[in-house]
């Protein structure tokens, strides 16, 4: 920026010129000559000097301006041409912008219908989940409709970032958010809704039965199919035959069956009910002071042999000092093909005076299946549910979960062994190859948005290193966890380990099934009761998932052996 020349100094200028002038005319008439002197009289004795000087810049000037001129002529046209061309070019992209947002509001518009007609029938399908099963149609359907509702939302939110970064450069942003928040506020109630949120099943709608017993009346309970996991069914089966019949039950001596004092909180069901409903096999033989009979063996089964009870099972009995007296079949009623039978059924076949009677193993019965089967059982009771593992396993699970895996954790029932055969026996099969299950369980990993997983299976290292080697999701390795061996260094188990529950199977199996149950998600083995299990407890701990499944569900293994 130029500064503005002070009048004062431009006259002390002309003075010091006026000055130069008069020196330089007394030094010609000067006869002393120095060479500066000579150099000064050859220039001045040039014609027109200062004019040839000011000439020469001028022609300078103008030569210089010519060239540049010239020099550029051939690109101020291609300049200004592409400068209409961007600013052409600009206006287009605009009005590209405002009709691209033009139309994604036309598709803001539909997907807000459709949210809205998802609504409709959300509480039919709530109703429908409460009174079905986890693989029922109803349920499902439920399922699918708050996938579709969870997929409406992400495209409407998608929809909307769109808009905005089309809407930047027009400094439109905030009408957007406006015009948003008049559109439909009633998202706003849905903004935390989690793709993997919980299931409710509004227990407290349940259908129920009171379990009030007689103090003189007991039902023994007999169960002698399959493992552990058999054997609880068949247990929460007799509750329910027990409440129907008004009797006490009694839990099966470690003798005869599993230990399962050392699993189950069987104190808790008494207290959930507020009266003595179930007694172990030692407080009952305490009772009847060593006097210990059925008076009535009346079979609900009666193929492929009465009660399903085989000689050895009898044996066991006679030996713990109880007496029976000749097993009868109530009906004929085969495990491999069980009738559905009503509570009137029960009570018609079941209703008698004897002090005790047993019935037999009724695991395979078919009784009331969706009042048996639903969330919080059939039976009326304060808690959460009757039966579930013992505080000491549940404290350890705990302990467990906050040591190696976290609050957001898949929980995976991989089984195998056995397995193969089993599912191939179905239609379809059940048993997946690893390469197809790693498919399976990477796309629930991306939908949970979970960073680890908990393994519980019997399956071999070399099946379970391959499956490790696919679980990928985002180039992300997804780390399988199992439990370790005990070590003394770590803590998280030490409550077994003083409590001498350390190396038990059945004791170690419960534990598994309890991390699984706390899990965020749970994926299991289609047509495993050990998956069945965990899925009871998750429905009534209330920690059912949208995204629970059975391994890659709806979905029939890519590669099937043949018989033998």
């Amino acid at each position: 920026m130029m500064m503005e020349r002070d009048p004062s100094n431009e006259e002390e200028d002309q003075e010091n010129l006026i000055a130069q002038r008069e020196r330089g005319n007394n030094l010609s008439e000067s006869p002393v000559r120095t060479a500066f002197q000579i150099d000064d009289e050859i220039a001045d004795t040039r014609p027109c000097n200062v004019s040839f000087s000011k000439c020469y810049c001028f022609l300078a000037i103008i030569v210089t301006v010519f060239i540049f001129i010239r020099y550029y002529t051939t690109d101020v046209d291609n300049v200004s041409i592409t400068g209409v061309m961007n600013n052409d070019s600009v206006n287009l992209m605009r009005e590209s912008e405002l009709r691209a947002v033009y139309l994604l509001r036309q598709q803001q518009l539909g997907l807000f219908k459709l949210w809205n007609n998802t609504l409709i029938d959300n509480s039919l399908n709530a109703t429908a989940a409460n009174s079905s099963n986890f693989v029922s149609t109803s349920l499902f359907s439920s399922v699918l409709s708050e996938e579709l509702k969870l997929d409406l939302i992400s495209q409407i939110s998608l929809n909307k970032q769109i808009q905005q970064a089309l809407l930047s450069s027009h400094q439109l942003g905030n009408l957007l958010n406006a015009s948003d928040n008049a559109t439909d506020p009633s998202l706003d109630d849905y903004s935390g809704l989690h793709r993997c949120s919980k299931m409710d099943y509004k227990l407290s709608d349940r259908r129920t039965i009171e379990w009030e017993p007689r103090s003189d009346k007991y039902l023994f309970a007999i169960c002698a199919s399959g493992q552990m996991s058999n054997h609880l069914i068949c247990l929460e089966k007799h509750m329910f035959f027990a409440a129907l019949l008004n009797r006490i039950l009694i839990i099966p001596s470690s003798r005869v069956d599993y230990e399962f004092r050392r699993v189950l909180d069987i104190d808790h069901i008494n207290k959930c009910l507020g009266r003595k409903v179930v007694v172990t096999f030692e407080e009952f033989a305490k009772s009847q002071k060593g006097h210990m009979h059925i008076d009535k063996f009346i079979c609900y089964f009666s193929q492929p042999q009465p009660c399903f009870l085989d000689d050895e099972h009898v044996k066991k009995l006679k030996s713990l000092g109880v007496s029976m007296n000749k097993l009868e079949a109530a009906w004929d009623e085969d495990i491999k093909n069980p009738k559905p039978r009503t509570v009137q059924d029960i009570m018609t076949k079941f209703s008698l005076d004897d002090d005790v009677i047993a019935i037999g193993d009724v695991f395979f019965a078919n009784v009331e299946k969706k009042w048996v089967m639903q969330p919080g059982g059939p039976i009326s009771h304060k808690c959460k549910t009757l039966v579930e593992p013992s505080r000491l396993i549940f404290l350890t699970a705990q302990r467990f979960i906050q040591t190696f895996l976290g609050k957001n954790f898949i929980a995976l029932h991989f089984r195998r062994h056995g397995f193969l055969k089993f599912c191939n026996a179905k239609k379809p099969s059940c048993f997946y190859p690893v390469p197809q299950a790693a498919d399976c369980i990477n796309r629930v990993v991306e939908r949970a948005t979970a960073p680890v997983i908990y393994l519980s299976t019997d399956a071999a290292e070399s099946e379970t290193g391959i499956l490790q080697s696919l679980l990928v999701v985002n180039g992300k390795t997804v780390p399988l966890v199992r439990r370790p061996a005990q070590n003394s260094a770590e803590k998280w188990d030490a409550l077994l380990y003083r409590h001498g529950l350390e190396g038990d199977r059945q004791v170690e199996a419960m534990l598994d099934k309890t991390i699984c149950a706390m899990s965020e998600v749970f994926i299991g083995s289609m047509g495993s009761t050990f998956t069945e299990d965990i899925l009871r407890l998750r429905k009534d701990w209330g920690s059912s998932s949208l995204c629970d499944e059975y391994l890659c569900r709806g979905e029939v293994p890519n590669f099937i052996a043949d018989d033998e």
